[in-house]
């Protein structure tokens, strides 16, 4: 019976935003963990971000504010998105199973978000990651 190293298989971590907690001010706001998140919203140091997804729950709301999300440098999770793009449903982020797409670590980091624009007015979300 082979050996299986438990540290290569695919980890999670879930980070949530929510209006009625967290406000919706412009500037960078780091994500709570979401609700049973044992980890945290935390991402070990050298750690591979390969893909993901957004789980909108609360469709976001502004008249013209942009929200982008980041890992390890500005919107390399997902990219400025206009609120009319953050509707209620999954969105795809930017790790998307490829080398050129990956998102590698060179620090421990928390998922933040950035508001830009104008401020929010509603919404709800978490971010879904699954990493090496």
């Amino acid at each position: 019976m082979p050996v299986i190293d438990a540290t290569a298989r695919l980890k999670t971590l879930q980070a949530e935003y929510d209006f009625a907690v967290d406000a919706g001010a412009t500037g960078t706001i780091t994500l709570r963990a979401a609700p049973g998140e044992s980890e945290g919203n935390y991402l070990p140091a050298g750690v591979v971000v390969v893909s993901g997804y957004v789980d909108v729950e609360t469709a976001v709301a502004s008249a013209t504010g942009t929200v982008a999300l980041a890992a390890e440098a500005a919107a390399d999770i997902l990219a400025a998105t206009g609120q009319a793009g953050l509707t209620v449903g999954r969105k795809s982020v930017i790790p998307a199973a490829t080398g050129a797409t990956a998102v590698k670590t060179t620090v421990a980091r928390s998922i933040t978000m950035t508001i830009a624009t104008a401020v929010l007015t509603a919404g709800k979300f978490r971010v879904i990651l699954f990493y090496k």
